[in-house]
């Protein structure tokens, strides 16, 4: 039912939640499961917690790392416990369903979940481009892995039920992440440069990084904006170039 939807797990350490996670994933339409270095897998516990969803197992993709399950993605929402200090984008459960079904029409899409005590780290969390909490009793607000994947993939499921498929006209095409990263590495290339990163701090980057994360350009617009930075690199070069002559 979702072909371009994946559900990405990350370091799982029960391989029980790899299993229920896959069960959690087939009764809501979704069937592409990414693993990132689970602790243990292939594990025939997960396959007895599948039930009737080993299918899912069976062509699982094991990835080494996060960046290497989402690369191709355009949308990467990464669910956490709690909101952490980086400024992505944030949205509701329900808004998580509906924009990935959206994006899913013309694009990969990625739902990504972190490891049972710990969830994502910062580090994964900087591969995302917006990010979801699930909101519950604030007493006692500790949902398990699968039971997590089992609501958004509902969220998914709701949110295909209820909407069409956009126009041509209304559909705007999102960059990968692979096309992102590129463009923030360069853009530090150029502003290293330019010498404005001196005495800059790695958190000024990263602030940069999350700037365009939010702003959310698309495939044409990033474009724009590497030519900017091309062309400003040359200028740099060239004025640098005529000092130099001049010395």
């Amino acid at each position: 039912m979702f072909p371009k939807i994946r559900i990405v797990l990350v370091q799982t350490f029960h391989p029980g939640n790899i299993g229920s996670a896959a069960r959690a994933m087939k009764t809501m339409g979704l069937e592409r499961l990414y693993l990132v270095n689970p602790v243990s897998y292939p594990d025939a516990e997960a396959t007895r917690m599948a039930a009737g969803a080993s299918d899912l197992l069976d062509t699982a993709q094991v990835c080494e790392s996060m960046q290497e399950a989402v690369a191709d993605c355009s949308l990467v929402i990464g669910a956490s416990a709690r909101l952490r200090n980086q400024s992505l984008t944030e949205l509701t459960t329900r808004q998580t369903g509906t924009q990935a079904v959206q994006e899913s029409h013309h694009a990969e899409v990625a739902l990504v979940f972190g490891r049972e005590r710990t969830g994502l780290h910062n580090e994964e969390l900087a591969f995302c481009t917006h990010q979801v909490s699930i909101p519950g009793n604030p007493n006692y607000n500790i949902l398990n892995l699968a039971q997590a994947v089992q609501l958004l993939c509902y969220e998914v499921f709701q949110a295909s039920q209820e909407q069409q498929p956009p126009s041509t006209a209304e559909q705007r095409d999102y960059p990968s992440l692979d096309a992102v990263l590129g463009f923030e590495q360069h853009l530090e290339k150029a502003l290293e440069a330019s010498g404005m990163l001196k005495g800059a701090s790695h958190k000024s980057v990263a602030r940069l990084n999350t700037l365009f994360r939010r702003a959310r350009p698309d495939i044409q617009e990033l474009g724009l904006l590497r030519s900017m930075i091309s062309r400003m690199e040359k200028q740099g070069l060239a004025c640098q170039q005529a000092e130099e002559k001049s010395e």
